[in-house]
């Protein structure tokens, strides 16, 4: 029995998905693999927007890839942290413009 619902052994099963829709599966994978080429962002610049990114989507698989290639692109864990507060900033911000959302609701019903 795992300690936790996400056991970090399922991280290495991923490419296993291809199994039971393997042109879906291949094509994700070649996609995946293109996103992350160097580009006009480069390989460095990518995993620390895939560790932020990997916190707002709370993908607990993600967070150890990307802490874990970004340790190895060189990325300090002060860039890791700021990065991570850049993704809730924006997650907290998104979530508080829908305030508006909800005082125009509350400003129509209440009339």
């Amino acid at each position: 029995m795992a300690d936790s619902y996400y056991d970090p052994a399922d991280l290495r099963k991923f490419g296993k998905i291809s199994e039971w829709s393997e042109e879906l599966g291949t094509k994700f994978f070649d996609y995946y693999g293109k996103v992350f080429e160097e580009g006009a962002l480069s390989a460095r610049e990518k995993s620390l927007i895939a560790l932020a990114v990997s916190h707002v989507v709370k993908c607990p698989y993600c967070i150890d890839s990307y802490t874990k290639d970004g340790l190895e692109k060189g990325i300090t864990k002060e860039e890791m942290m700021e990065a991570v507060h850049v993704g809730a900033a924006i997650e907290g911000g998104a979530t508080l413009v829908h305030g508006v959302q909800m005082m125009n609701k509350y400003n129509k019903l209440s009339m």
